[in-house]
């Protein structure tokens, strides 16, 4: 906690010597439990906020099928009557969970995460992640097996020594004048993110495990595009993610639970700068919204404190044998393009009613599947359907 600032630092340092026995550890996160008589209001995203229901209304309600999803049938709050609560309706990627918090809409207080960085939340910036759920509950999770299972590698055997330092995150504290929108105080928490983020890494922890800027590097170069059978010339790789990760495969940072990785996108020109740095050895990942294939860089990056390497023009080849004969969806590493079926009304979380690209997160879409199919699969003729309103956005079972 530091004099004069409306909230505290929290962080851990993660250590397993060598031959300690092996282990799983398939969460890593910092929770904090509210008073659930004061904080009633989440807010996840400047989009997702709401009124949330009490473990008390979850008590009451019929559990659907898995124990985390709850119908509400008896709640406190009338309004809140005859929706689904379900707490993996309400995560986040990595790359867009910077702020998020609860508010208590009597007193006009808020309690915000904010994640200043996250180059120690494993599994890279697509990474899916809870954020807070019906306690009230906050969570901070740095790492964990959600949303990829034993794909995500968080085995610890006795023959690697291991550490790692998780964070530091700031807890943040506000509060506003009495009849405020509880949005403005969530605006005011990502005024506060973006202050904590121009701060990294912070200069007050005085630790061998927690380098400063000064005993870290940085990696620039520009990313191009070499397609010859979709652009007549070469191409700026605009839009891009750019990121340093352990070395392995193509790909592989997506899977990797263990492990500090560091990304940013590429600008209009497909120029990129990856700063503050952790020294150590990495491969150079990267991939384009709208092309097929991962990109890695073909030798190892070494950061050293203080460096700066200037990588040049880097040059990827999307993989493919020929030219495009066709195409359903964009390749992009979302399904938002495919056709997402509103939910059934008995089982709505009325958040999403008017947020047609988070429908998705609605529970129960895998039952609407054999509904709309009932008796043969997607039946699909290119040139003739749309994959926006006739290819279903997931693989399921009848």
């Amino acid at each position: 906690m530091q004099r004069g600032t409306s909230g505290f630092y929290a962080y851990a340092v993660v250590e397993r010597l060598k031959g300690w026995p092996d282990t799983v550890m398939d969460q890593l996160r910092i929770v904090f439990k509210l008073d659930k008589d004061r904080f009633d209001y989440m807010a996840i995203s400047e989009e997702r906020q709401r009124v949330m229901p009490t473990q008390e209304d979850r008590d009451r309600g019929k559990r659907l099928a898995y124990p985390e999803a709850v119908l509400l049938t008896n709640t406190s709050n009338k309004a809140l009557e005859g929706e689904v609560d379900d707490k993996y309706q309400y995560s986040l990627e990595h790359q867009d969970d910077r702020v998020h918090g609860w508010v208590s809409t009597r007193d006009r207080i808020g309690f915000w995460l904010v994640f200043p960085s996250y180059e120690f939340r494993t599994g890279g910036p697509t990474k899916q992640e809870l954020t807070s759920h019906v306690g009230p509950t906050l969570l901070g999770m740095f790492g964990s097996t959600h949303y990829a299972g034993s794909d995500i590698d968080t085995t610890y055997r006795s023959s690697e020594a291991w550490k790692m330092v998780y964070g530091p995150v700031f807890i943040y504290l506000n509060s506003a004048s009495t009849g405020s929108s509880p949005r403005v105080l969530y605006q005011d928490a990502q005024l506060k993110m973006k202050l904590e983020e121009s701060k990294w890494p912070y200069g007050f922890v005085h630790s061998d495990d927690f380098p400063s800027w000064q005993q870290r590097g940085s990696v620039s170069g520009r990313l191009v595009i070499k397609d010859p059978f979709r652009y007549m010339k070469t191409m700026y790789g605009s839009g891009a993610h750019m990121g340093l990760a352990p070395p392995g495969a193509p790909g592989s940072w997506q899977r990797d639970g263990k492990n500090y990785q560091f990304w940013n996108k590429t600008n209009n020109h497909g120029g990129f700068s990856i700063n503050n740095v952790r020294p150590g050895t990495y491969s150079l990942y990267g991939w384009v919204p709208g092309l097929l294939g991962d990109y890695k860089f073909h030798k190892d990056v070494v950061i050293t404190p203080g460096s700066h390497t200037e990588l040049g023009f880097l040059v990827f080849e999307p993989p493919r044998n020929g030219p495009t004969v066709w195409e359903i969806g964009v390749p992009d590493r979302s399904a938002a393009e495919f056709f997402v079926p509103e939910p059934e009304p008995t089982y709505i979380n009325k958040l999403y009613k008017n947020l047609p690209k988070d429908w998705y997160r609605q529970y129960g879409l895998w039952e609407r599947y054999s509904k709309l199919f009932p008796v043969t699969d997607v039946n699909f003729t290119i040139g003739v359907h749309d994959y926006s309103k006739d290819w279903y956005f997931a693989q399921v079972t009848r």
